[in-house]
């Protein structure tokens, strides 16, 4: 179907829609005998296929100005349908309900691939340490992995780091300072035409492994896997979900259609947005449970590992069936 013809069949559907957005903010009771009777179920009904409409025009590259028509038509009603502006509270509630999962879902393949990059180098890496422990010197040199030993040998006061219990909320600052740096570059790295994300991601899927793989060949599995079990389940999907986005602008910049790169490139930043503010919120959780919780050595293993799998199953819940309703 050509844009033009695209327009033709469903113009008259937009304009609609336009129409009684614009007699329901004004607060009008009645209208023409041209326009179909104010009812919500109505609106709502052509603001679903606006919404459709505008993916397809975005998916198949229609003009620009097409494509700002129908966001400015959704935006319009997307806000009458719920009846509010939404701000503080209620706004963060509704990005953490609905958009941050709903924009997850929009970008699965950027984030299977995402995955693929980081997870692929990380198993692989992993196993080959294991196998030859002398290999973590090309990771990593003597003296880092001598304090990773350290930190998951059982004398140490507080699994994870070298320190004393009264050093958490440092510790918590450290961690959120850290996991953000780590997924804002891979995030960032999105810019250099996606490159600079894919290093990110096998890079530090190379070094998590090797130190998983190093650890475990050091008899310290017990004290490590229990120390990163839980509070990865918010890490590692953050830094996976960074990628993603990264990978997006990337590809916007690669393949920009019949936009130009910089429409292209605000038009994945849009879409990329409520994912930026998740994995932001995922890092913070994982900071504060790898400060508080990963580290403490008198919860038992059993408890542990019981809490992971909660984390785990409701990180991939929430990610694959939150806000279904709304889609």
């Amino acid at each position: 179907m050509t844009p033009l013809h695209f327009e033709q069949q469903y113009e008259s559907e937009w304009d609609e829609l336009a129409a009684q957005v614009r007699l329901i903010l004004a607060g009008r009771k009645t209208q023409s005998a041209s326009l179909k009777p104010l009812q919500g179920e109505h609106v709502a009904a052509l603001y679903r296929r606006a919404c459709e409409h505008l993916a397809l025009a975005r998916a198949r590259a229609y003009p620009r100005y097409m494509i700002d028509k129908l966001e400015r038509i959704t935006a319009d009603a997307h806000q009458v349908i719920y009846q509010r502006r939404e701000f503080g509270v209620l706004r963060a509630w509704r990005a953490i309900a609905y958009d941050f999962p709903r924009a997850v879902r929009a970008q699965a393949a950027y984030v299977w691939l995402s995955a693929a990059l980081f997870l692929v180098p990380t198993l692989l890496v992993g196993w080959l340490v294991y196998e030859r422990p002398d290999l973590i010197l090309s990771v990593v040199d003597g003296e880092t992995a001598a304090q990773f030993e350290e930190m998951y040998s059982d004398s140490a006061e507080a699994i994870g780091s070298i320190r004393g219990a009264d050093e958490n909320w440092t510790m918590f600052g450290f961690y959120i300072k850290n996991n953000i740096s780590v997924s804002f570059q891979c995030f960032a790295g999105g810019m250099i035409a996606g490159v600079g994300s894919m290093f990110f991601l096998i890079y530090n899927g190379v070094f998590g492994g090797a130190i998983a793989g190093y650890l475990t060949e050091r008899g310290l599995s017990q004290t490590f896997y229990s120390f990163v079990v839980t509070h990865a389940a918010f890490e590692l999907t953050a830094i996976v979900l960074s990628g993603a986005a990264g990978l997006r602008l990337g590809h916007a910049m690669i393949s920009p259609g019949r936009n130009t790169r910089l429409q292209s490139l605000v038009i994945a930043a849009k879409e990329c947005m409520p994912i930026i503010y998740g994995f932001v919120v995922m890092l913070i959780i994982a900071a504060a449970i790898e400060a508080f919780w990963s580290s403490a050595r008198w919860l038992p293993l059993t408890v542990k590992y019981t809490v992971a799998a909660v984390c785990w199953i409701g990180v991939l819940l929430y990610l694959t069936l939150q806000g279904r309703r709304a889609d």
